[in-house]
């Protein structure tokens, strides 16, 4: 009865905050979304406030930024969520690696299991101060699960062997740490635009091209994190999720705020199919129609739909959990049930989903997640092209350790 009611509790809480979602992002109407959406604007310009305030005490140095002696690529956005940091980062350490750098991601490993309360009061008692960052990776084998690690280091854990992943929401302690045990020479920092106590040599700031900035306004009546004038701390822009076609819109809003900044425009491009349980990869030509259910917990559910459609698939059903939501045993099992009873051919998800499914889980339809990689469209010739021009510049205007 107990496990019921804080079900039914956690139903009530994630229902509020899909709602919270379509306020922000404008995907409802009606006199009761106008009242709520006028109230988050007032804290819109509290926080806004707050943002400016709080970068205006680091650039003033009276807060302290910290200088580690070793390259430090951030990678980040402006806006909460969907811009597609993580196969960026994951071509950037891997590109970065294979030229002979020790490379560490550093993350803050977003609703990663934390650290007990006891043991962090033990340390602070015994005057052992902060607990070390998590080692997900030491570059040799993957040593946390997604649930202790947070889904994207430990998918970046997995996917980049020779590449040490740590996480702790303090990366200037990760940092020092992966240097001092490890002998790291290059940290990069996911998902690090707003993380100013640790300065970086090189600042990749994400735009989405699908909605780079929503209404621009900021959390939580936006998605902004903080103005859109602030772009002008970005060494480079990386346009995201293009198809191609030139915007000289966004690019003269870019130009407005930094004007000599360098534009890379790339594409996430579906590379494969994968089955969880086999480990079988299919071609994405084998959705052509295939009457197939989705599911996913992302900030974009929208682009990973519109992918599966593109590849000819026939969408039966679709089910939205909120970014970064990890299933439940019960909740998969319906999943399956629905896709039984309508006899679909298989559920897809996105990779990102694929490492928060519990292990050993009875699968009586396949269950297959997306690849996805990150490819330069224009702006340089290809991904490695651009990896060594801005990471190894023959006349370098950054100065690198």
């Amino acid at each position: 009865m107990i496990q019921r009611f804080f079900r039914r509790v956690h139903q009530i809480i994630e229902r509020f905050a899909l709602f919270l979602e379509d306020v922000i992002l404008d995907r409802r109407k009606g006199k009761r979304v106008t009242v709520f959406a006028g109230f988050l604007k007032l804290f819109s310009y509290l926080f806004s406030g707050l943002v400016q305030l709080r970068l205006w005490l680091y650039e003033n140095r009276l807060f302290r930024t910290n200088h580690l002696g070793c390259l430090v690529v951030v990678v980040g956005n402006l806006t909460v969520g969907g811009t597609g940091k993580t196969p960026v980062v994951e071509k950037f350490a891997r590109s970065l690696a294979s030229r002979g750098r020790k490379v560490a991601i550093l993350s803050r490993g977003y609703k990663s299991k934390p650290v007990p309360f006891w043991k962090r009061w033990l340390r602070q008692f015994s005057h052992m101060g902060d607990p070390p960052p998590k080692v997900v990776s030491d570059g040799e084998r993957v040593l946390l699960d997604s649930e202790e690690a947070g889904d994207e280091p430990y998918m970046l854990a997995r996917n980049l062997p020779g590449v040490m992943v740590f996480v702790d929401k303090n990366r200037v302690n990760a940092g020092s740490f992966a240097i001092r045990k490890y002998g790291v020479d290059t940290l990069i920092l996911d998902d690090g635009f707003q993380y100013l106590p640790l300065k970086g040599r090189l600042n990749l700031l994400l735009v989405d091209k699908n909605n780079p900035f929503g209404n621009e306004r900021l959390l939580p009546r936006g998605i902004l994190r903080e103005p859109i004038k602030h772009l002008k701390r970005a060494t480079y822009v990386f346009i995201t999720k293009s198809d191609g076609a030139s915007d000289p819109e966004l690019v003269r809003r870019i130009k407005l705020h930094n004007p000599g900044v360098d534009i890379i425009e790339c594409t996430h491009r579906p590379q494969y199919l994968e089955n969880l349980e086999s480990g079988e990869r299919r071609e994405l030509t084998d959705l052509k129609g295939r009457h197939i259910g989705a599911f996913s917990a992302i900030a974009d559910h929208f682009s990973f739909e519109g992918v599966l459609r593109q590849y000819g698939a026939q969408v039966i059903f679709t089910r939205r959990f909120l970014d970064h939501h990890r299933y439940t045993a019960e909740e998969l099992d319906h999943l399956f049930e629905q896709a039984r009873r309508k006899n679909l051919e298989y559920l897809v998800t996105t990779e990102k989903d694929a490492v928060r499914i519990p292990a050993g889980l009875s699968m009586p339809v396949p269950l297959l997640f997306l690849r996805v990689e990150i490819d330069i469209l224009s702006g340089d010739k290809d991904f490695e092209k651009a990896v060594s021009r801005i990471c190894f510049p023959e006349n370098p205007t950054h100065s690198m350790a």
